[in-house]
């Protein structure tokens, strides 16, 4: 099969793509000649840029499997979700508690056409077009109305999108109006790029370089200092561990031993924080 027979109409594979190049760093097929070049550059800067994606994913599926197996939720909204890969949030949540509900929210085309077809057998999944940017929109749609009750707790999880969101957007205030609209006992999961700060002179370098890298290529990707990232969580109880390198929260057996501290390690972090 050619590059131009499995490219779904409308797409523009001549330029490179947020949710293509992330699924390129994770090994992943959906995606092109344009993408894996972003990931060959990048990993000449810092070697170990890959690991960063496999690290969010495997946290992404400790945060869900912990707010659904010890905080008991049953309904989660994924924003940002990229394209379909394994362990997705339906998959980890549904095997502990099948009737959880899980509504996924991208603006990417090739994200919805995948994920249409990912989720047309799944029950309990819903997939809506929407944009970050526009929270009202996200939180007024009749999709997520049906599939979410925002009386109930619920999780909000925002892995690996923040950091596409300018300064001149607002990201502060875009998370706020979300955690604004869910009920106590909710819960907020984020990951982010951070920049390292200055105990870590040659990782922040290295990210200072990744960051050009990103705008040139992408024209996005900011990586913000720890304070601006935590703010985010406004007043919630941050949990332990707090804001940390991914592989730091709550590791399970998997990730122990398993990690290089390099550039990419401190300089992508997360953390998970519960409305009272």
């Amino acid at each position: 099969m050619t590059t131009a027979d499995r490219v779904p109409a409308g797409l523009d594979v001549t330029k490179p793509n947020i949710a293509r190049v992330y699924d390129a760093f994770l090994g992943g097929k959906d995606n092109f000649a344009v993408d894996r070049q972003v990931v060959e550059f990048a990993v000449q800067v810092t070697p170990d840029a890959p690991a960063g994606a496999r690290a969010n994913r495997a946290f992404l599926r400790r945060v869900v499997r912990y707010l659904t197996a010890e905080a008991g939720l049953r309904q989660f909204i994924d924003i940002g979700s990229g394209l379909p890969t394994q362990g997705n949030v339906h998959e980890v949540a549904q095997e502990i508690a099948p009737d959880t509900r899980v509504v996924y929210v991208d603006n990417d085309p090739l994200v919805r056409a995948h994920a249409q077809a990912l989720l047309a057998t799944g029950p309990g999944t819903v997939f809506v077009t929407a944009d970050l940017r526009e929270p009202e929109t996200i939180l007024a749609s009749p999709a997520v109305r049906e599939a979410i009750d925002l009386g109930q707790p619920a999780g909000l999880l925002l892995f690996a999108i923040l950091h596409h969101i300018n300064d001149d957007e607002d990201p502060a205030k875009i998370v706020a109006r979300l955690r604004d609209a869910l009920a106590p006992g909710s819960y907020l999961a984020i990951s982010s790029f951070r920049m390292p700060g200055p105990e870590h002179p040659e990782d922040a370098a290295k990210t200072a370089a990744m960051e050009k890298l990103f705008n040139e290529k992408l024209g996005t990707g900011r990586w913000r200092s720890t304070d601006e990232i935590q703010a985010w969580f406004g007043d919630w109880e941050l949990l332990q561990p707090g804001l940390v390198p991914m592989p730091e929260w709550r590791p399970d057996e998997a990730t122990v031993g398993a990690v290089r501290r390099d550039a990419t390690y401190y300089g992508f972090v997360g953390g998970v924080a519960r409305k009272p």
